[in-house]
């Protein structure tokens, strides 16, 4: 019989969520298969799938140490090269400024060279995460950029954080402002709403104007910082934070982002790579203000953090629109 007692990290959490996450290669059926025999038991009791962990709660596996070790859970961390450009640090939360062309996380073969596994790896040189401690919990990020767009992503040290700050978001309580420059000269500021469908085969998003086809609602807050002949700065505040949203968004409107892909001007993306060299979007996450988080992470209320976008984007900026 092998004991795990349950500590802050893993408390909060439904039993069978925990024993998915502690035996991940384990399926379903053979979690609760092995609940219903009393094969493991909470506290020394049969328990429901459902029950809320809480701290000090010890689980028993009647199982044996080969069927144990089948199951769990690789405690391997990924090694990276990639050294995260922190903005601010303390003992619950970090911010990384992402660049262009990196993942948010893990996708297929791209072991260690994304964001997650690097924060990670940071934080297991630092001794602040241990792998061989923790039964489920691994550090993680609270929110995503796409490959080719840069800036601030928010990183979580524990679970407490993590769940406050996933809370934060979804409540609106953690505002993130991205710069680009699209097409066009955008006259009318404000927020504009639509709702966004999305072609998991295409990788894509369109735009339609009702909540047709299972689509979801999305609301864009725009503010314009600068204009030129043929080109306008703006301040995008993401109300809602959906797939490909702002560069959908902007492109529906009449003002794709330049250097976009899939959603810009395609003579207007190849202006932009033959005078300055840019193949990715120009969208970069730059700046987040906190309010009403709530304790212990309140002491982030009123504060704002901002972070640069890279030299390219600087440039075209300047080149652009002036100091």
């Amino acid at each position: 019989m092998k004991q795990v007692v349950i500590d802050k990290n893993d408390s909060g959490q439904r039993l069978d969520r925990f024993l998915k996450k502690y035996l991940s290669e384990a399926s379903q059926s053979f979690i609760y298969k092995m609940l219903r025999k009393k094969r493991i038991k909470l506290n020394n009791k049969k328990a429901e799938p459902n029950t809320i962990l809480s701290e000090g709660d010890i689980i028993q596996f009647y199982l044996s140490e080969e069927t144990l070790e089948k199951f769990k859970a690789s405690n391997q961390i990924k090694k990276s090269s990639l050294v995260p450009n922190i903005i601010y640090e303390d003992e619950n939360i970090l911010l990384i400024n992402k660049p262009v062309g990196i993942l948010s996380h893990s996708a297929n073969k791209e072991y260690g060279n994304n964001i997650v596994d690097s924060m990670i790896h940071y934080l297991t040189t630092k001794e602040e995460y241990n792998p061989r401690i923790e039964k489920t919990f691994k550090p993680s990020i609270c929110n995503r950029l796409d490959r080719n767009t840069s800036g601030i992503i928010i990183g979580a040290k524990n679970s407490e954080a993590l769940r406050i700050m996933n809370a934060s978001i979804k409540e609106g309580s953690v505002h993130k402002y991205y710069k680009t420059i699209v097409k066009g000269i955008v006259k009318e500021e404000g927020i504009i709403e639509a709702y966004l469908s999305k072609d998991e085969d295409k990788n894509m998003v369109k735009i339609i104007e009702d909540g047709k086809e299972e689509a979801k609602r999305i609301i864009t807050k725009i503010k314009v910082l600068k204009r030129s002949n043929d080109y306008s700065l703006l301040e995008i505040e993401l109300i809602t934070g959906r797939t490909h949203q702002i560069r959908a968004h902007l492109s529906s409107i009449g003002h794709p982002i330049i250097g976009d892909i899939k959603y810009g001007d395609r003579r207007v993306n190849e202006l932009f790579k033959k005078n300055y060299g840019l193949e990715s979007q120009f969208l970069h996450a730059y700046k987040v203000e906190f309010s009403k988080v709530e304790s212990p992470l309140d002491y982030l209320n009123g504060k704002v953090f901002t972070a640069s976008p890279r030299s390219k984007f600087l440039t075209i900026e300047e080149e652009l629109f002036g100091e």
